[in-house]
């Protein structure tokens, strides 16, 4: 299946910034980060076709995935 994912700020570095990807039925957004090397506890934010979702969240295809690190200010 295809999923459209979009990474946001720090995520981007050495990676992009939206892609098509092709998964397997069944894939979570935990594989997906995993694919991605991107640590789940780094990921602060999981939308899926903008709303909110969990690591747990299987996916679908057509979905768009955002993932956004925490991010610091002050």
């Amino acid at each position: 299946m295809i999923v459209e994912v979009r990474l946001f700020a720090t995520f981007r570095e050495s990676r992009f910034k939206d892609r098509e990807m092709e998964f397997p039925e069944g894939t979570s957004l935990a594989n997906l980060l995993e694919n991605l090397k991107i640590p789940e506890n780094e990921a602060a934010i999981l939308l899926v076709n903008g709303r909110s979702a969990s690591a747990k969240y299987k996916l679908a295809p057509q979905d768009v995935v955002s993932i956004f690190p925490a991010i610091g200010g002050g």
